[in-house]
């Protein structure tokens, strides 16, 4: 006999009474009665509320985070949409933490109430207080001058030397852990400002207060520093050509004829690839340069990775997807096992390469491009991402290209023209093979490829290091609840 399909592997048959053995303990009830009236169990059964615990049970070196820092929450976001033109552009929590945010909804300021809390000053602590809980970042250039949505707890230092190191206790694992055992919610969890001024916090002795300041300032550096010298790439690149002017975006519908969209290229019976956006693109760009050379012609290999088997392990590789390549210091929260995983790299990739997200929406990340960095080396990469390899015969720096192909002008609506599929289109290695990369001098190729290649390093090395801060302030809360008191302040 058949048997349906299953998300997961059938459980074997249970003969005996019990069939399943539920998590539980037995609490206090005075626990009900000091702080938050929490009626659900889960509370009080998550790791989290025994690091908690643990940490309150020290009789001195820390207070409530609510005495060392402000935590607040702008009002509740009701905003009027309007057109790019007139309103000023907003970002959702999630957006925060892309790589390079772009705006998709723009906002009457003059009808936001009390408007000036949801803009953000770099620097300033962010924390997400609904679905993804606790998870913390830096507001940076890209965020400034941008409406930042109310689903973001700002978190503002009374002190200015505890910055650094009240960063690096919302970045650490326990911290985030005793964020989660405190969210509330069926559906979507939240956190509310109560929740992160109750967390036990330690109280540091100012040396590393200062370290952990100047550790942090370096992360906010170079985050700002590879901001603008995206942007400095991006406008050279424009600059080659000058400015691009669409008479026409199909919107209206379009012919072409059938000798050159069926049987030049790749049969394309879908709008897409054909669109005047596209072809005004290339006229523009073949008025100034030096010529145009495909890809597969270029010195690169372009190839996707075998569909892999996605085993969870909890001591097993980290799993990158496509949404994590473009973040800011993604979460890993995806292990598998190690083993065969569909190519000669073994889904790993390599610094220098480029990744390009091949299925999704048109409006999302499908089309987008990034390189590969230090930072994405030690984990597997999924098989949704196209690698594109430069050989040691590359004609094109690879810095160069990752501009060239994902310009918001000149090169993102090309790439977007590539997808095809209805419901979740999809990139075929082929197109990308024979997509046609605009060409320079090449000392205008070098300068813009030693901008933005300078540029995803130095997002890595800011990744790396938060990473490594978080690793510190792991350890310092470690040794603390173990009863070691040499990092902190001990009161007579």
């Amino acid at each position: 006999m058949a048997l349906r399909a299953r998300l997961s592997a059938p459980r074997a048959e249970q003969e005996q009474w019990p069939w399943h053995q539920a998590k539980w303990t037995a609490l206090s009830a005075a626990l009900i009665f000091g702080g938050d009236r929490r009626m659900e169990a889960e509370n009080y059964l998550a790791g989290g509320y025994g690091i908690r615990l643990a940490m309150e049970a020290r009789k001195a070196g820390w207070t409530r985070m609510g005495d060392l820092a402000d935590v607040w929450q702008p009002s509740r976001l009701k905003g009027i949409q309007v057109s790019p033109d007139f309103g000023t552009p907003f970002l959702a929590a999630t957006q925060v933490f892309d790589l390079r945010p772009v705006p998709r909804k723009f906002l009457a300021l003059e009808k936001v109430k009390q408007s000036a809390d949801l803009f953000v000053t770099s620097g300033q602590i962010l924390v997400t207080r609904s679905g993804s809980v606790g998870r913390a970042t830096l507001a940076h250039a890209p965020h400034e001058k941008i409406i930042i949505s109310d689903d973001l707890l700002r978190v503002d230092p009374r002190q200015e030397k505890l910055w650094g190191w009240l960063y690096a206790y919302l970045r650490a694992p326990q911290t985030r852990a005793m964020m989660t055992s405190a969210q509330y919610g069926h559906i979507i969890k939240h956190l509310e400002t109560g929740h992160l001024n109750a967390l036990p916090m330690p109280v540091l002795r100012d040396d590393l207060l200062v370290d952990y300041t100047e550790r942090v300032k370096a992360i906010l550096d170079m985050r700002n520093q590879a901001h603008e010298l995206a942007r400095a790439a991006e406008a050279r690149f424009e600059q080659c050509f000058g400015p691009l002017v669409i008479t026409d975006n199909g919107e209206a519908g379009f012919n072409v004829r059938a000798s050159t969209a069926l049987f030049s290229n790749r049969r394309r019976f879908d709008a897409l690839p054909h669109n005047p956006v596209v072809k005004s693109i290339y006229e523009h760009l073949t008025k100034r340069a030096s010529g145009f050379t495909k890809l597969a012609d270029a010195g690169f290999s372009v190839w996707l990775p075998n569909r892999f088997k996605r085993v969870p392990a909890a001591d097993g590789l980290g799993l990158l997807g496509s949404s994590d390549l473009f973040e800011i210091n993604p979460d890993i929260t995806k292990r598998i096992a190690d083993g065969n995983f569909g190519d000669a790299y073994n889904a790993h990739v390599k610094a220098g390469w480029l990744l390009l997200a091949r299925s999704g929406q048109i409006y999302g990340l499908n089309g987008s491009l990034t390189l590969a960095t230090k930072a994405h080396e030690a984990h597997v990469v999924s098989d949704h991402i196209i690698r594109i390899a430069p050989q040691e015969n590359a004609s094109i720096r690879p810095g160069y290209l990752c501009v060239a192909l994902s310009h918001p002008e000149l090169g993102r609506p090309l790439m977007k023209s590539l997808p095809y599929g209805s419901s979740i289109p999809e990139i075929e290695v082929a197109d990308v093979e024979q997509l046609a990369v605009v060409r320079l001098d090449a000392s205008e190729e070098n300068a813009i490829a030693d901008m933005a290649e300078e540029a995803s390093s130095l997002r890595a090395q800011a990744d790396i290091l938060e990473n490594e801060l978080a690793a510190d302030a792991e350890a310092i809360l470690d040794r603390f609840i173990a009863g070691d008191m040499q990092d902190v302040v001990v009161s007579p």
